[in-house]
């Protein structure tokens, strides 16, 4: 098994979009910018400081998406409400599956 830093960013984006663990991962993720104990001493001037402000950039870059993504969805959906209730439709919205066709 080959370890890289793509790989370990992948694997914390995933952990991090699966709702079961997002609230685990932010928790210890904020524990461990603040703990003493880091893979990089602090005390190590510039050094010590990287593996926190990489895994502070990724924790805010990845929850920054996943609430834009949040909001969005949420804008769709009063979107999609409002349009209905226009209409006067009380039926829910429904999708309709299509098959493209070239004509010649």
């Amino acid at each position: 098994m080959k370890f890289s830093i793509e790989s370990l960013y992948t694997w914390y984006r995933s952990v991090l979009r699966n709702p079961k663990y997002r609230w685990w991962v932010i928790l210890g993720t904020l524990t461990y910018l603040v703990s003493p104990f880091d893979i990089l001493p602090d005390f190590i001037p510039v050094v010590g400081q990287i593996d926190d402000v990489f895994l502070l950039t990724l924790l805010v870059s990845e929850v920054s998406g996943l609430v834009i993504e949040g909001w969005k969805a949420r804008k769709g959906e009063m979107g999609t409400e409002a349009s209905n209730t226009a209409e006067g439709s009380t039926s829910s919205a429904s999708t309709v599956d299509v098959d493209a066709v070239s004509v010649k």
